[in-house]
């Protein structure tokens, strides 16, 4: 949120006016639901709606997609092929599909594993993210990792996080400035 906010320009969006900041790349080393900033200021009832977007395969509204239902099937080849190759870097898969619609376009666009250092890595591209509800993505997007990561019998290793276009809605900025005084 501070790097949106710091060094982010107005722009457009469907849904409101924006800030866009530059595009990001950062590592996480561990994300939890009892994190106590999600604690705080996390939303429950978001918290659970997004949890089911990353592992049902039925598109569940107001969503327009499933990343359950696109990430299931790939993350399962992804363990086979590191189960063949653990050196392997083709452990990557992508989301987006050729010609769908428009608003339909995940904001997740690819994910990759690979096993370095005794633990399995994960890098999630993101075309687009909400900077103030991130979290309902990396925490489920962590807990992906994690499954991967048992069914491998690795430790989980970081989370390297790509975020091409950064943002914050105008409409938010009262709550995002609450969270950072935090």
């Amino acid at each position: 949120m501070r790097h949106v906010r710091a060094s982010g320009e107005p722009a457009d969006d469907d849904r409101g006016p924006v800030i866009e900041g530059p595009a990001v790349l950062f590592e996480i080393s561990d994300v939890r639901w009892d994190d106590p900033i999600l604690r705080e200021y996390g939303d429950p009832v978001k918290r659970m709606l997004y949890a089911r977007k990353f592992t049902e395969a039925e598109v569940i509204p107001p969503f327009k997609y499933s990343y359950g239902q696109r990430l299931t099937p790939q993350m399962e080849w992804a363990i086979r092929l590191l189960r063949a190759r653990p050196y392997s870097k083709s452990a990557w898969v992508s989301l987006t599909r050729p010609g769908e619609p428009y608003d339909a376009v995940p904001c997740l666009a690819a994910v990759a594993v690979r096993i370095r250092d005794g633990a399995l890595a994960m890098t999630a591209t993101f075309r687009s993210q909400n900077a103030y509800t991130c979290y309902l993505n990396y925490v489920p997007l962590r807990e992906v990792q994690a499954g991967i990561a048992r069914d491998l019998g690795l430790d989980c290793g970081p989370m390297r996080v790509f975020v091409d276009v950064p943002h914050l809605y105008l409409a938010d900025l009262t709550q995002v400035e609450r969270i950072a005084r935090s």
